[in-house]
């Protein structure tokens, strides 16, 4: 089955899921991590090499010293959604997109509601960045994990001196 590990990242603490040499989920910890762990279905394995490179990775971006992830991923989900989050990692670091431009990136201009249902159900968030689709208006909506954690992800990367670089593996 999978590894996982925690991150305390400027945002909450982070809960990074690994299958078959993959990254499969990256989420926000709401509830009570020992509960977490009773439910795992393995001890967190720190010794995971791509577990521990997710984290270095990780607190270079947070540090504002990465644009890019360099991880192997294998998302879960639908073939729709992994349309959809193919071209959110698409989305160049610092920049922003409306859900209708992610739509109609996937060649499917009128699903811009799918789009964001997918981009809700995004299971490796920051790495595939979620937070960076916006409202056609340019105002902050639908992140499953807070509107502050999403406001904190733009501010921190608008304010990086990391050029703007596609996100990718």
């Amino acid at each position: 089955m999978g590894k996982i590990c925690f991150y305390d990242s400027p945002v909450g603490r982070l809960c990074l899921v690994e299958e078959d040499e993959a990254l499969t989920g990256l989420s926000f910890v709401r509830e009570d991590p020992a509960e977490m762990l009773r439910a795992a279905p393995e001890p967190v394995s720190p010794e995971s090499r791509l577990l521990a490179a997710a984290c270095v990775q990780l607190g270079e971006y947070f540090a504002g010293r990465r644009g890019v992830f360099d991880l192997p991923l294998d998302p879960r989900g639908t073939d729709f959604q992994r349309e959809v989050w193919e071209a959110l990692r698409a989305i160049p670091f610092g920049e922003t997109r409306s859900y209708a431009q992610v739509a109609a990136a996937v060649g499917r201009p009128r699903a811009f509601r799918a789009v964001g249902s997918a981009n809700n159900k995004n299971p490796v968030g920051i790495i595939i960045p979620c937070h960076r689709v916006i409202g056609s208006d340019g105002s902050l909506v639908g992140y499953a994990a807070g509107l502050e954690r999403k406001r904190f992800l733009l501010d921190l990367e608008a304010a990086s001196p990391i050029p703007n670089q596609e996100v990718g593996c």
